[in-house]
């Protein structure tokens, strides 16, 4: 077993242990009715007389006593059976007796009496997602600013044109309309260099007509903007891509769309058009109807109208996508008394067909994340924030995001949030959710990192972390952007003296490792150290494991104690911040 050169690390590995990965969860039913089986690592020092599992069933909480399944002289791995009743089980772990006498285990880890539900692991039936997106690292691309093929095109009334190398003007009038070129013929061109780099996976930014550069007041959802080259340019890059291995994923606003679009002048022109069902017109508000954020330009869409999502699933099966990144997920279907947000969000499941769909939720998405709905969602809450107040510089004293003062966290601080919002989600739900350092609408994580040696400790856990890494164009070449719309700079592809090609060639190598294990990409977690400075963690699978250990200042922690380590990558120092990965080898 891994151990620490004097630090006391091996106190978090004494602390019994389940997650929903395949070493803890060995049956996992597929319908209703059919038998689970889990099971509970426990430690010597932790040792327990007897182990029950808590479980729900129709609202009622029922009890199983766990049956001991191996036993060895570091520990005991407890086993039981429950049938899985209804679509997604929560359950807990009781251990009483011996050396720990009572105490609970769930989601967030031992307490000494009863938790409530709502952070219980939670079993949920069928397959959790694509599988091929649990082996991807996903490359976000906002296509106005990644690359222009040089096609001349005319512009819209509303677009503010600027050279490719100018810097967006971040705060005025004229941000959302500049235009800097970009467009899907581009991408296409770049293909080798997003292969190069590693990524298999894009997420594109709406690429709807629109009456801005952002493109989320989409105008239809029929065709693809003639500035980025129209339909044709998107089914051509889907094939550039599918010929590579690369999926292709799009953007998709189910909470509104544009006061432009066809659907919206509609309704407003005809009061008894059947499109007059899919807003909220109320005289009694300020544009006459409801809009996301009071936005009059973005008009909500009220999901209690049949033809509304008679009409939405013809576009989620449009154009060969292979998912959808959901915008603004959490808002979606919820205005005043109306909630139906998982509603929407199961039927978006049902008639997305293999398709992936990831959510944005940029706060606390448990209740919305059920395994039954989303596959995933943008992971702000649980992994972003939590890195980027463990890593942060000095300048950043405000968080972009809730205009509220930035904490520094200690490493426990930070393992307490991530281990917190993994709690009451299904396992599969975790591992299909998108670890991020920033992405279109955040500031760049290097220039709130202040420090290239703390970028690459956040780029590890990234890679490391369970969850499928999502890259925001740019970041690997080390754009910076102090908040989102300043992020959202053009890529720097005549001007390659600017590139930070250390930096570029550390995103390759941590991508490969990502991209090569098992473990990391389906692995469970279990921490063995997190203290102000260190986060040390294992990755496990039945065939693999995987030490991860992320400093963020000279810290003594050491790996030592197993028979073979295999050191899988290293930034080539220990005097700083650093990151080191080894597979473990034991005899």
């Amino acid at each position: 077993m891994t151990s620490t050169a004097g630090v006391g690390a091996a106190t978090l590995l004494a602390d019994p242990h389940h997650d929903g990965s395949e070493l803890y969860v060995v049956e996992a039913p597929d319908e209703p009715g059919e038998e689970a089986v889990v099971r509970l690592r426990v430690p010597r020092e932790a040792a327990a007389e007897q182990v029950f599992l808590r479980y729900g069933r129709d609202g009622q909480q029922l009890t199983v006593e766990a049956v001991r399944d191996e036993d060895s002289a570091d520990e005991t791995w407890w086993l039981a059976r429950f049938r899985a009743w209804n679509p997604t089980t929560r359950y807990r772990w009781l251990l009483t007796g011996g050396e720990i006498g009572y105490a609970w285990l769930n989601g967030v880890g031992l307490g000494a009496h009863e938790p409530p539900v709502a952070d219980d692991f939670v079993l949920a039936l069928g397959p959790p997602g694509p599988d091929w997106h649990l082996e991807s690292v996903v490359y976000e691309i906002f296509p106005d600013r990644f690359a222009s093929s040089g096609a001349a095109r005319e512009l819209p009334d509303w677009a503010v044109p600027r050279p490719w190398d100018a810097l967006p003007t971040g705060h005025g009038p004229d941000t959302p309309f500049e235009l800097f070129g970009g467009d899907l013929a581009g991408i296409e061109q770049r293909l080798d260099y997003i292969e190069a780099l590693g990524a298999n996976a894009l997420y594109l930014t709406p690429f709807f007509p629109a009456g801005s550069a952002h493109r989320y007041d989409a105008t239809t959802f029929e065709h693809v903007d003639p500035l980025l080259g129209g339909d044709e340019a998107l089914a051509s890059l889907i094939r550039g891509a599918h010929a590579r291995g690369i999926r292709v994923l799009g953007d998709l606003t189910l909470n509104h769309t544009g006061s432009g679009h066809e659907w919206f002048r509609a309704a407003r022109d005809d009061p008894a058009s059947p499109e007059r069902g899919f807003y909220f017109f109320d005289d009694a508000l300020a544009h006459g109807y409801a809009a996301w954020m009071g936005i009059r330009t973005l008009p909500k869409l009220d999901w209690r109208s049949e033809e509304l999502r008679r009409r939405m699933a013809e576009v989620l099966g449009r154009f060969g996508l292979d998912g959808w990144r959901i915008d603004v997920a959490n808002m979606t279907g919820r205005y005043r008394d109306v909630d139906l947000n998982a509603d929407v969000a199961r039927w978006a499941r049902a008639r997305g067909g293999d398709r992936l769909l990831v959510a944005e939720h940029g706060h606390d998405f448990r209740g919305d994340l059920d395994g039954l709905g989303w596959h995933g969602v943008m992971n702000y809450a649980g992994f972003n924030r939590p890195v980027l107040w463990w890593l942060r510089g000095d300048a950043y004293e405000e968080d972009d995001y809730s205009q509220t003062p930035a904490p520094r966290h200690n490493g426990a601080t930070a393992v307490a949030m991530m281990r917190r919002f993994r709690a009451g989600v299904p396992w599969g739900a975790t591992l299909h959710s998108w670890t991020l350092l920033d992405s279109h609408d955040t500031p760049r994580f290097g220039t709130i990192a202040e420090s290239r040696e703390r970028q690459v400790v956040g780029i590890g856990l990234q890679m490391t972390t369970p969850g499928v890494p999502m890259v925001f164009a740019g970041a690997e070449l080390g754009l910076e952007g102090a908040w989102g719309e300043d992020a959202r700079r053009t890529m720097p592809w005549d001007r390659p003296e600017t590139w930070d090609t250390d930096l570029l060639e550390t995103y390759r190598r941590l991508i490969a490792l990502r991209r090569s294990s098992d473990a990391l990409a389906r692995g469970g977690i279990r921490y063995l150290l997190a203290d102000d400075d260190a986060i040390v963690y294992l990755r496990e699978t039945r065939s693999e494991r995987v030490l991860c250990a992320a400093k963020r200042a000279a810290h003594p922690f050491r790996p030592a104690g197993a028979s073979e380590l295999e050191h899988l990558f290293s930034t080539g120092t220990d005097a700083g911040p650093s990151f080191n990965v080894w597979r473990l080898h034991d005899g």
